[in-house]
């Protein structure tokens, strides 16, 4: 049955494995064949017969059942043999008579090994063991596997080998497939809670021209159309493009799509990402904040089935309403400053960049520091230094008070200018939405992509490009509009108790593999 002497190099194992399948062959069986029809999964067997002992299954008469999934374990009595198999609920052991199947398909099972797909059919029973299994009537091995399965695979050390061989990692891990699952669940909630308010779900363009691809501040992938020989970006993000169809008129639109940013891998961010983000006409941040609230208590109900959910050994209350705290008013605290926020941004103006690295003063701060020119970006600067560490992580919260250099898609608040009518909300010490109400004052627009093209110019190679385009949508008139943008992969993340965002990334972006002898 399965091969023995597990010192064995991978390439025996696999031609010992491809000699069974001509042995396969020659009985008459495909190795790979096609065709079958599985009527059941495992799953199915386990909910009709939670409670049914082996004498209430021994008296019942229904249906046989049929299964099919991967051998995980294997184990032979001489005219007896008990499989372990895995389908895409989970695992059902099989136990297989050479009398109740026959001399050929026991003889057939003399070349299974672990990691083979087989279909079994037969009634449901209870072992001496008391455990729930199907008494094979037929059993058939419907795909070989020439590569073994890794015996230690699982708690694995080198955790890209997993991510890199993710078939193999959901293969044998159950709680892996369940994280996905829960992402799908996530989704699929996501979406559900949008149509229901009416918001249309809408695809844009994923290649954009340089002077369109921006709507955030990050660095985009390049790449070539050669029909129409046109250097073109990745986009960053589906801002720009969904806010000319709420100028069309669409009003409620949102897009579920991949983003693209050419930075870092770390353990909160993916080059390649998923987000959603969806725009409203005739709403403010403020009712954003609400929507956001709603939106996140109900996927954690619905994905963990409570509104509190663990993180990383930290129980998070979802529950509305969630704190707020002020960007300008901590950092001003941080730096003994106080009065109205027009009193602490004239304040925070007047420090040098001494005063600022009086706080802050490690060697990379200070080479972020020497980058920055503005006040606003230096209190942006001070707060992810300073404040965003000591958010709370038994909440989610919103971040509010943004200073106008940070946001050049926002609208100025009408009480003081040099802040913007914006909120990032965090949760697990990270962020996993930011959201404002839109400009749509088409002059303003026009003088905040001149100051991005500026700063381009001094070497910042996150600054967006000046769209004038979006510029002519906006000199159609956009409505007051409230727009937001969500991570999906952090929300995912805390839903599944996730340290990395590759944990919930069926294939995260990895250098290639190294040569070496086959693994």
């Amino acid at each position: 049955m399965a091969e023995t002497g597990t010192s064995s190099s991978i390439e025996d194992q696999i031609r010992l494995r491809e000699e069974k399948a001509k042995a396969l062959l020659a009985l008459g069986a495909h190795p790979y064949g096609n065709g079958v029809v599985v009527p059941h999964t495992t799953e199915t067997v386990r909910t009709r017969h939670a409670t049914d002992d082996a004498v209430a299954l021994e008296a019942q008469h229904t249906e046989p059942y049929g299964v099919a999934g991967r051998v995980v374990a294997l184990r032979s009595m001489g005219k007896a043999s008990f499989l372990s198999l895995r389908d895409r609920d989970g695992d059902l052991q099989i136990f297989v008579k050479k009398d109740k199947v026959g001399d050929a398909a026991y003889e057939l099972l003399k070349q299974t090994d672990l990691g083979d797909i087989v279909f079994a059919r037969g009634r449901a029973m209870r072992t001496r063991t008391n455990e729930l299994s199907i008494e094979a009537l037929e059993l058939k091995l419907l795909t070989k596997a020439l590569r073994p399965l890794p015996e230690k695979w699982h708690g694995l050390s080198d955790v890209e080998t997993r991510y890199r061989q993710r078939y193999v990692d959901l293969a044998v891990n159950l709680e892996v497939r369940e994280a996905f699952r829960k992402r799908a669940k996530l989704i699929t909630g996501l979406r559900r809670f949008l149509d229901e308010r009416d918001y249309l779900e809408v695809e844009t363009p994923i290649l954009h021209k340089p002077e369109e691809a921006g709507g955030a501040a990050a660095r985009p992938f390049a790449t070539h159309h050669n029909a129409l020989d046109l250097d073109l970006k990745l986009r960053i993000a589906t801002e720009l493009h969904l806010k000319r169809l709420i100028v069309g008129g669409l009003e409620r639109v949102y897009e579920i799509g991949r983003i693209f940013r050419n930075e870092g891998i770390y353990r909160r961010h993916n080059p390649e990402f998923t987000s959603v983000e969806f725009y409203q006409a005739y709403a403010t941040h403020e009712d954003l904040m609400t929507l956001t609230e709603q939106l996140v208590e109900r996927l954690a109900i619905e994905v963990t089935g409570a509104f509190i959910a663990m993180y990383q050994g930290v129980e998070i209350n979802y529950a509305a309403p969630w704190p707020r705290v002020s960007m300008l008013g901590e950092v001003a605290k941080a730096y003994g400053i106080d009065g109205t926020p027009s009193a602490q941004l004239d304040a925070l103006a007047k420090l040098s960049d001494a005063d600022w690295l009086a706080k802050n003063n490690d060697k990379e701060a200070k080479h972020k520091l020497a980058k920055i020119h503005s006040p606003g970006e230096k209190i942006a600067w001070a707060f992810e230094a300073l404040v965003e560490p000591m958010l709370p992580r038994n909440r989610p919260c919103f971040v509010i008070d943004f200073p106008l250099e940070v946001s050049p898609l926002a609208r100025k608040r009408d009480s003081e200018p040099r802040l913007v009518d914006r909120f990032e909300a965090y949760a697990g010490g990270m962020e996993i939405a930011n959201a404002f109400s839109e400009l749509n004052d088409p002059r303003d627009q026009e003088a905040r992509f001149r100051a991005q093209v500026e700063a381009a110019a001094r070497g910042n190679e996150e600054a967006m490009p000046y769209d004038r385009d979006f510029v002519r949508a906006l000199e159609h008139g956009m409505p007051p509009t409230a727009g937001e943008g969500v991570g999906i992969d952090r929300l995912a993340m805390l839903f599944t108790d996730a340290a990395s965002i590759r944990d919930v990334v069926l294939f995260p972006l990895l250098k290639p593999e190294a040569a070496g002898p086959e693994t």
